[in-house]
């Protein structure tokens, strides 16, 4: 087991268990204020308070997530990387996509983290009415190819996609087959909610040969096409694009970028080939997912 991780971990619980115990004396304070206050002005002061806890916190993911209590600290433990991979982004202004919205959290957490962002959610339900400067939100199916290009169009492409909708095998796959090719150059995909790659319920299974976890395992091998030794092997997008694949507990995260390094012995290649003929052995492409 991987002490590092454990050590975040209780890093983040020794942080949340302090916020836990500021978020209690808040609690008292709000009662008070609701009590005494017009609900307007008690509205406007709730959204300033948070606003100023937001800047607090700014460079911190997981108290973000408590502060604004989405469960991507707590119920699941994705922050602490996103805090690794998001934090040489977080000044620079990206249009930051997420699927699926619930109360909207997550997406006032990436607003008060991504300070410079525009934050754009989608979901199959209205939830419009959750939207507020510096994040759009649209009534959209994840899997709908027109209204999704239309969108991707309209903002030039997206740096930073985060999957959390549906969580259906099916949908996880033809999302990331129709969204990747529209994230920018060096953005980052991510898949939240990848136990039910496992879940028969869900459209995955264990012995699923087709569930969501089976089909990025397959493109690990992507990154090393070059050294595949097939003859005139034509590389496919995901060959072409991905530059990095990285799996934790129900997290899947995809880099994007020129995968073109040259295969360090290419002689070693052809012999392979050579033998592989010599055996009267056809060289097979069955590891290479389309």
């Amino acid at each position: 087991m991987d002490s590092s991780g454990n050590g975040h971990k209780m890093t983040t619980l020794h942080s949340s268990t302090a916020l836990t115990s500021n978020v209690h004396g808040s609690i008292k304070l709000r009662h008070w204020l609701k009590k005494y206050l017009p609900p307007p002005q008690y509205r406007r002061l709730v959204r300033v308070l948070k606003a100023a806890l937001g800047w607090w916190h700014r460079d911190d993911l997981n108290q973000l997530a408590l502060l604004f209590r989405t469960d991507k600290c707590g119920s699941h433990w994705y922050t602490q990387h996103y805090q690794r991979y998001f934090r040489p982004l977080k000044n620079k202004r990206l249009n930051v996509f997420e699927i699926g919205i619930e109360s909207g959290a997550s997406l006032r957490m990436w607003k008060a983290y991504f300070r410079k962002s525009q934050i754009i959610g989608i979901d199959l339900l209205d939830k419009t009415y959750l939207s507020e400067h510096r994040i759009d939100i649209r009534q959209c199916d994840q899997t709908d190819s027109d209204r999704l290009l239309r969108l991707a169009r309209e903002y030039g492409g997206f740096d930073i996609i985060i999957d959390d909708g549906s969580h259906l095998n099916e949908d996880v796959i033809k999302t990331f087959q129709l969204l990747f090719p529209l994230l920018r150059e060096n953005g980052i995909y991510v898949v939240e909610d990848t136990q039910t790659a496992y879940w028969q319920t869900w459209g995955g299974g264990i012995a699923n040969p087709h569930n969501s976890m089976a089909f990025f395992k397959g493109l690990v091998d992507s990154i090393n096409y070059v050294e595949y030794p097939i003859a005139n092997y034509q590389p496919n997008y995901f060959d072409r694009h991905i530059v990095e694949i990285a799996f934790f507990h129900n997290l899947v995260i995809i880099r994007k970028g020129q995968n073109d390094e040259k295969a360090n012995m290419p002689e070693l290649i052809q012999r392979e080939l050579e033998a592989a003929q010599g055996a009267g052995i056809a060289p097979t492409s069955a590891l290479v997912t389309s």
